[in-house]
């Protein structure tokens, strides 16, 4: 007799977690450090924006802020919903998830970029939450709860699995546990450790599968 599903919704950040989008933020900045440099600023301009903002706005200011042309953020985002492609493993571990569990994405951009950007991974979702959609970025707890309002799955039930660190607090404080899938070996910093840090994908199916 097989164990209990140990949760019953897995939820991922979708440009670090579940799509390879480096190389596309290096091509487009110029250079590898000028992406690494715009990337970053991204996220923190994101996580200190808080409510809704366009989101062509917030990577533009982050372009200001690294160095890069503000006029490319359009060729950025243009190539997110076009050309990204997923991490290896990632179709065929979400497909084997979405068997046990509901699977769905929480993502920090404009509706109409989430949705197409989604659907680069290959795989059917059962819900994917943007900020736009909930009315503020992450880590501001309204994307997280708005998609666990969506699959009707409490927050103690749902595993969250993060792409960057600064995504842990928000979903730990919206009541997820949380996995790290560290494929780019970023710094934990001061920040409190996930349930686990994780270099692939695959580990995530033993995580939800069963009770520890």
């Amino acid at each position: 007799m097989s164990a209990a599903p140990r949760y019953d919704a897995v939820l991922f950040d979708l440009f670090t977690a579940l799509l390879d989008s480096g190389p596309l933020w290096r091509e487009v900045a110029g250079s590898a450090a000028a992406g690494a440099s715009w990337r970053e600023e991204s996220s923190r301009v994101a996580y200190s924006t808080g409510p809704y903002r366009p989101f062509l706005e917030t990577v533009a200011q982050a372009a200001r802020l690294a160095g890069v042309p503000p006029t490319r953020a359009a060729d950025l985002l243009r190539g997110m919903g076009e050309r990204l492609g997923p991490w290896p493993e990632a179709p065929a571990v979400l497909r084997r998830l979405s068997e046990r569990a509901r699977i769905g994405v929480v993502t920090n951009c404009s509706e109409e970029l989430g949705q197409r950007a989604a659907g680069r991974v290959g795989v059917r979702f059962d819900t994917v939450v943007t900020a736009e959609a909930a009315g503020a970025y992450k880590p501001r707890p309204e994307p997280y709860r708005l998609a666990l309002e969506r699959l009707s799955v409490q927050p103690s039930r749902a595993l969250f699995v993060a792409g960057s660190p600064g995504d842990i607090a928000g979903a730990r404080g919206a009541g997820m546990d949380v996995c790290w899938h560290n494929r780019l070996r970023l710094p934990l910093g001061e920040r409190e450790p996930p349930l686990a840090e994780l270099d692939s994908l695959e580990p995530v199916l033993a995580l939800a599968s069963a009770e520890s």
